[in-house]
């Protein structure tokens, strides 16, 4: 019985732009060689990731990556006992992950927590506790006491704490997404606001599910992937809810 492993991994980097088209094929060529398919997205401010391939080809798979990019990635992992992605595609966009607003990435040091650390962090009743993700998401899943802003896009979340956070009144915010990327853009978007204590859930929801045992754990309902399994359990495992995103599309 094959076993495949599905990994993501992200790295805000500035890539040259000549240089994108040349880093897209060398890693298409990387993917076919190892039978990896998925989706690597590519732009000047980085690269963001989620494939699978066969488990004994995956650690040659991403030294292959790093040597590429000439960085050291850090991967998050599950296991499933069929292929998730069916297609390779790389692809060069304007963002890894679309906000449409300018940010220093620097705002964002010191904002880290460890999953170790979360739950601490999120019982405190002065923590507001924000979903960055969106609507369908959520319904899925998520944190105790979260709030859902909503979106369809994370491009609108900048509207829905315009509209509905004060940094004069929520002094201390704790967000988390799927595997941290979408944070990694926010919370410095957050400190640029005004928001003075902000924190980030480090390797988001599914380092959490790996690291912290279903006693402790915090979360409610399954994870929303972007794959063929839909959601993961608490165990990182298939789950068994339906696919909520598409609900909308269908009506």
């Amino acid at each position: 019985m094959f076993e495949y492993q599905i990994i993501t991994f992200y790295e805000f980097r500035r890539i040259p732009p000549v240089e994108l088209v040349s880093i897209r094929k060398r890693l298409r060529e990387v993917m076919g060689e190892f039978s990896i398919k998925g989706t690597i997205i590519l732009a000047e401010e980085g690269i963001n990731a989620s494939v699978a391939g066969l488990r004994e080809n995956i650690a040659t798979f991403i030294s292959a990556v790093e040597a590429v990019l000439n960085t050291k990635l850090e991967c998050k992992s599950s296991i499933h006992s069929s292929a998730p992605f069916r297609r390779i595609e790389v692809k060069i966009k304007r963002e890894i992950v679309t906000l449409k607003k300018e940010v220093d990435y620097s705002n964002g040091n010191n904002t880290h927590v460890a999953p170790s650390r979360w739950n601490q962090i999120i019982s405190d009743p002065e923590t507001l506790v924000l979903d960055t993700r969106n609507n369908y998401e959520f319904q899925t899943g998520t944190f105790k006491g979260a709030i859902n802003p909503e979106t369809e896009k994370f491009s609108e979340l900048p509207e829905f704490i315009e509209k509905n956070l004060d940094p004069n009144v929520h002094k201390r915010v704790a967000m988390f997404c799927t595997g941290g990327i979408r944070c990694e853009k926010f919370a410095p978007y957050m400190k640029q606001l005004g928001f003075e204590e902000i924190y980030q859930l480090k390797g988001g929801i599914l380092k959490y599910l790996e690291e912290v045992s279903p006693e402790e754990s915090l979360w409610e309902g399954e994870c929303f992937v972007f794959d063929d399994r839909v959601a993961v359990d608490t165990d990182l495992k298939k789950g068994h809810l339906s696919d909520l995103s598409q609900i909308k599309k269908q009506l």
